[in-house]
């Protein structure tokens, strides 16, 4: 047996390789698989408005959104409920002024600092 460490999308793995000498009998080749479907292309992300943008802190998924565009935010107002770790989590303006985008709807999954709301 050699051992190997492998990288894969940056997570390494250390497999075992076990080494046939060659007056082995040969093992019988694996059945042809289909080739899985191409996955669908992404649907295009909403541009950011102009003014402050309001990120995720954490990723998570988004409960519930709390104003729309064009609504009056004061710095402080919660905008998103984002759950992360089973816990609600609100997601609050930084900014005073007028929401410019909504970036996310309830039920979409967010990364750490994705751009949820701007505020102008």
């Amino acid at each position: 047996m050699k051992r190997y460490n492998i990288t894969v999308n940056g997570t390494a793995y250390d497999v075992e390789v076990e080494e046939i000498s060659s007056d082995a009998p040969a093992a019988a080749p694996a059945p042809a698989r289909k080739a899985a479907p191409a996955p669908a292309p992404a649907a295009a992300k909403p541009s950011a408005g102009a003014g402050t943008p309001i990120k995720a802190p954490m990723p998570g998924n988004i409960l519930d959104v709390k104003v729309s565009v064009g609504d009056s935010v004061q710095t402080g107002q919660v905008l998103i409920v984002l759950e992360a770790l089973k816990m609600e989590n609100d997601v609050v303006s930084t900014a005073t002024g007028k929401v410019t985008s909504v970036l996310v709807k309830k039920g979409d999954t967010v990364n750490s600092d994705d751009v949820l709301v701007t505020v102008g």
